[in-house]
């Protein structure tokens, strides 16, 4: 299993979205509204101090878990729909998931996603 984390512009989440809906097997997604910054939004203070930041930008967090033949597919469709061209499009990581329960059965394993 995979667990597949997107950071995405706002305004990008509905084409997302629709996108990943057409993924056979996709058994859900989580949508969660973050802010951070990235490497340009840094800047020095007065003091020195690259502690502060400008301000935090908005974005979205899209969080799924798969079976790991679809986590090719859902990626590129993230890239696809997400890109604008424009600094600070998002990121998208990837990583194994080791096991998943299901609260309700108690179902473990690949049938709990």
């Amino acid at each position: 299993m995979k667990e597949i984390k997107a950071y995405i512009k706002r305004h990008k989440l509905d084409d997302v979205t629709l996108a990943l809906r057409n993924v056979k097997k996709l058994t859900g997604m989580s949508v969660v509204d973050v802010r951070g910054f990235g490497r340009s939004r840094k800047k020095e203070s007065s003091t020195g101090d690259s502690d502060e930041f400008i301000d935090y930008v908005p974005h979205v967090k899209i969080e799924i878990v798969c079976h790991d033949e679809l986590a090719d597919e859902i990626v590129s469709m993230i890239e696809k729909k997400a890109h604008t061209g424009l600094h600070g499009d998002g990121k998208v990581y990837v990583t194994n998931v080791e096991t998943s329960i299901r609260i309700e059965t108690g179902e473990r394993g690949e049938g709990a996603v």
